[in-house]
């Protein structure tokens, strides 16, 4: 496969928060696709525990500055950038004071899901959207990691399909095992408000984490299933979903797979 542009949007990279089952592959998989000459852009959001001084993280004033509304609420959005040590590649960071500035990722202190993580969610998928438009950068690939970032194909095939840097665009979604919770109700409010209607809000109606991934996939060409721990009952909605699905494949596998279904699907678009 001749070098390719190769967006990957994650919820969580290592270095900048431990490293687990999400975080690894979203480092591990951009750094390998840099080395074999691919051109990769990774974005993950910047969360009030990242330690900005340690990993070097600056505001890049260039790409800030857009606002971004959900449900009627004017958020600015903020990027930030970084170098990733010693794999010659940048990280961008979605940041906002509303949505980011708490000091954790999804839980509260007590274990409990944050009430706000589907504005979040969307806030940090379209914030993707926007900056890579400012970027003016065209991906032939977009991979996405983990339920925060599920909404970025609906949102990518509902709204972008004409747009000439998303219009050829393939889109992946990597599938991981998470801790059981269904979305809050403001979540159907938040896509309603964005024109989200018919056969399409209903894939989101009482929505756990499953059911994103699932609807997620619905509009993908490929999901891979991510890790080990994926249960069937995931596996099976996901594949009900979309026409093609990459199955666990251990650590030693996993690059080798993933670019082969990256291959596989810019032949299936240069064939079209």
């Amino acid at each position: 496969m001749d070098s390719k542009r190769i967006l990957y949007v994650s919820q969580e990279i290592h270095p900048y928060l431990p490293e687990n089952e999400i975080s690894k592959p979203s480092l591990e998989l951009p750094k390998k696709m840099n080395e074999k000459g691919h051109q990769v852009r990774v974005f993950m959001p910047r969360y009030g525990l990242i330690n900005e001084r340690r990993h070097q993280l600056h505001e890049v004033i260039r790409l800030s500055g857009i606002n971004i509304i959900v449900n009627d609420m004017d958020q600015p959005l903020i990027i930030k950038v970084a170098s990733v040590p010693q794999a010659r590649m940048q990280v961008y960071f979605i940041d906002n004071e509303e949505f980011f500035k708490r000091k954790a990722t999804f839980f509260d202190e007590e274990g409990n899901y944050f009430a706000d993580n589907d504005s979040r969610a969307i806030f940090f998928c379209r914030g993707v959207i926007e900056t890579v438009k400012k970027l003016g950068w065209a991906p032939d690939i977009i991979h996405c990691h983990g339920w925060l970032a599920s909404f970025m194909p609906m949102y990518l095939k509902m709204f972008h399909y004409d747009d000439p840097l998303f219009a050829d665009s393939k889109v992946v979604m990597s599938v991981y095992d998470s801790k059981p919770h269904t979305m809050a109700p403001s979540l159907i409010e938040n896509l309603q408000f964005d024109g989200i209607n018919g056969e399409d809000i209903k894939k989101y109606e009482n929505a756990t984490i499953d059911d994103l991934y699932a609807a997620a996939a619905s509009f993908c060409d490929a999901a891979v299933i991510g890790s080990e721990n994926v249960e069937q009952k995931l596996k099976d909605l996901v594949s009900a979903n979309v026409n093609t699905v990459v199955d666990y494949a251990g650590e030693g596998d996993y690059v080798a797979k993933v670019h082969s279904l990256y291959e596989s699907l810019v032949e299936e678009e240069s064939v079209a």
